[in-house]
């Protein structure tokens, strides 16, 4: 005996539940989109051009990508092997690890630079061994690149471990049955794999480094030149000069941009470049 068909769903509702999704939708891209809008459109492009030739605007760029791509390196070279751990092993209390590895990414900024300088400061816990050896943190560019690499390490870390999780374990047991090392294992079969998560957790480090503020202007202040990114920029000129503040605020925009669409194309180019591999007689 066969259960009778479900009664089809009433036009009427299914057109008023795609209106509310429809309307939903575009209330929250609205709120997304105009306040970039505004910004792009406040400033002409001619006055735009005439802004990003002053010292203050050279010095912040400089200085912003200087710091990202060192943050950014740091935090791939460290994190990586963290990630790969976190990945493949049970590690003794691997909650509470996993827990301090995404606690920067839901701690204010500035309770983060706080933290940091009662760390690293001339005062602080490790600043004295540091002095020691002619290391100075606070108000540094060296500094600047710490706080950085704290706030952006989680991006990457997370990232790079869902990247390793991804790979088929099948393929590193085969790698384990022709006796190949666990070193050999991770650079030939593994670390390859993995490279679309990883890179794109080095593009999301980036940007998250590229956009700090809290973290830097506690512990690192804001010297031109020294230590003045251009998020910190953006916030002396929005003090005095609001269309030098704009007018970095759509450079910084249009560098995150860039980065989100090297995000979204980097793994597609590797994937076309694997599959031209695996076609390769």
């Amino acid at each position: 005996m066969t259960s009778p068909a479900a009664p089809p769903a009433a036009p009427a509702r299914v057109s008023l539940f795609r209106i509310a999704i429809a309307i939903a939708a575009v209330i929250l891209l609205a709120l997304l989109a105009l306040p970039l809008v505004a910004l792009v459109v406040r400033i002409p492009p001619g006055d735009l051009i005439a802004r990003l030739g002053q010292p203050l605007v050279i010095d912040a760029l400089r200085l912003s990508l200087l710091t990202t791509v060192a943050a950014t390196l740091l935090v791939v070279v460290l994190g990586t092997p963290l990630a790969y751990l976190l990945a493949m092993k049970r590690l003794p209390g691997q909650r509470a690890i996993e827990i301090l590895v995404m606690l920067p990414m839901v701690l204010p900024p500035t309770v983060a630079g706080l933290a940091l300088l009662m760390a690293f400061g001339r005062m602080g816990m490790l600043g004295r061994s540091l002095s020691a050896f002619g290391i100075t943190l606070p108000f540094t560019t060296l500094g600047v690149i710490v706080a950085e690499a704290f706030m952006a390490a989680p991006f990457y870390v997370l990232a790079a471990r869902a990247g390793f999780l991804s790979v088929d374990r099948r393929l590193l047991e085969a790698a384990r049955t022709a006796r190949a090392s666990e070193s050999y294992a991770f650079r030939r079969v593994l670390l390859p794999l993995a490279l679309p998560g990883l890179g794109a957790g080095a593009a999301m480090a980036a940007a998250r480094a590229l956009g700090e503020f809290g973290a830097t202007i506690t512990f690192a202040g804001n010297l031109q030149g020294v230590t003045q990114t251009m998020p910190l920029a953006v916030y002396l000129a929005l003090q005095s000069d609001l269309e030098a503040a704009v007018a970095l605020s759509v450079l910084l925009l249009a560098v995150s941009v860039a980065l989100l669409i090297a995000l979204r194309a980097a793994p597609l180019a590797w994937m076309g470049n694997s599959n031209a591999d695996r076609r390769r007689p």
